[in-house]
């Protein structure tokens, strides 16, 4: 079989999609017993990065697909179970169901001598099996290891409440009465805390950095519909810095209002968090900021500026690690280390390796998965020839070069991208 696309959330079917129209002889291999990756775990209740209270955050009309658009029923931010639904019509409409294979592990994926690849898997009932591919598509996201603190503040082996990460937070109503600490200010930290403050006691955001907080919308218009238009793509990113700081203090004010630390970067240097709920939430005292956790002290919650809390439970919002352990050490990035990927999408020392979904935009990533899929299959069909490793390896190094300078060189940085320079940057690579 020619090719192996390993995931069947949006990025996978995207690549499903964009294969089977031109004709690829290809497997879609999916672990969860459904397609829809994060968007159908809440209602399923499997543990994941979902949770009862997920919205989109991007608007319904970039995030659905091109040419099958979300319904006219559903919101403007549609919740993951729509979501969810939407993701299984589109596979359905697509005819690309029958490709999936549905409770299928991807437990590893080696590259042969002669260039092809041998995917072993592991099916519902723990039986293994192991096949060879021309190409390798890797659409498994990369919200699947927690990251956590280590160490974790002192006093927290002797802590008697309950230490979770965000991977295992499905619903507030399961904490309901409790006192709990969230830690972070990033989309999950201010989700759930504002979806705790429902149901708990007390919740209070325990934040170690000050990030830009950003309403959904600005002057009416969603943020990733602003992000595609022409408007803003002529302007400077010192002019972007501009308008965007001007309409912040407009629509909310200074964030050290809210007892929120100011950031100390302007914005677009680092990633946004994106809410319209937890300013509103700590204005109406629901939730209570505090700096950063300094210890623990039996059943208290110590913080950095030395008042403390009784706690019934800490949720750590601390992001993910980038892991793919089926795939060679190293591959697509080493332990701490920035993603190398040609174009974000292609792997120079791994031939037939390919990315889709593994970058991070301000708006929705739709069409730039879409665009991502195009492009791989054109490669994969042999319309497309890539140049060679040194000169992927040299637009690694100039695009590395621009994140450092703007967000400096973190992992998590290192897949940032704007909407529409790197959608015309894919528009231009691809064969029409």
């Amino acid at each position: 079989m020619r090719v192996c696309v390993i995931g069947a959330g949006l990025s996978g079917l995207a690549v499903a999609r964009a294969l089977k129209e031109s004709g690829v002889d290809f497997v879609c291999l999916e672990k969860a017993p459904g397609v829809g990756g994060i968007w159908r775990r809440p209602q399923a209740g499997e543990r994941g990065p979902g949770y009862l209270s997920l919205h989109l955050n991007t608007a319904k009309q970039l995030t659905g697909y091109s040419d099958f658009p979300m319904p006219s029923a559903y919101p403007l931010y549609p919740r993951h179970s729509d979501v969810a639904a939407y993701l299984r019509s589109f596979a359905e409409w697509a005819g690309v169901l029958d490709h999936v294979e549905l409770r299928t592990e991807v437990v590893s994926a080696d590259q042969d001598t002669d260039g092809t690849w041998t995917v072993v898997s592991r099916d519902a009932d723990g039986a293994l099996a192991s096949r060879r591919f021309e190409q390798l598509v890797v659409a498994s996201g990369h919200h699947s290891e927690p990251a956590m603190p280590d160490p974790l503040p002192a006093g927290s082996e002797g802590f008697t409440g309950r230490i979770l990460h965000s991977l295992d937070y499905r619903d507030g109503s399961d904490f309901a009465g409790q006192r709990v600490v969230v830690v972070g200010l990033g989309a999950s930290a201010v989700d759930i805390a504002a979806d705790l403050s429902r149901h708990a006691e007390q919740t209070l955001l325990s934040v170690r950095r000050g990030l830009h907080v950003v309403p959904k919308q600005l002057f009416g218009m969603s943020l990733d519909e602003i992000a595609e238009a022409p408007w803003w793509n002529e302007m400077s990113l010192a002019q972007k810095r501009r308008f965007v700081e001007q309409a912040l203090l407009v629509a909310r004010g200074r964030l050290a209002d809210y007892g929120l630390p100011e950031p100390d970067h302007p914005i677009f240097s680092s990633a946004v968090t994106i809410s319209d709920e937890i300013l509103s939430r700590i204005r109406h005292g629901r939730v209570t900021p505090k700096p950063a956790i300094a210890a623990f002290e039996g059943g208290r919650v110590v913080f950095a500026d030395g008042t403390s809390a009784e706690a019934d439970a800490v949720v750590y919002c601390t992001g993910f690690r980038m892991a793919y352990p089926f795939l060679p050490a190293g591959c697509p990035a080493a332990p701490g280390g920035p993603v190398e990927l040609y174009r974000r999408v292609v792997a120079p020392d791994r031939p037939g390796l390919y990315f889709v979904g593994l970058v991070r935009p301000v708006g929705a990533i739709t069409r730039l998965v879409e665009a991502q899929a195009q492009w791989v299959t054109q490669i994969v069909r042999g319309e497309v020839v890539l140049p060679s490793p040194e000169a992927m390896r040299e637009e690694i190094t100039a695009y590395l070069a621009t994140i450092a300078e703007r967000y400096g060189l973190t992992q998590g940085a290192s897949i940032q991208v704007d909407v529409g320079p790197y959608l015309g940057e894919l528009r231009e690579v691809l064969s029409v």
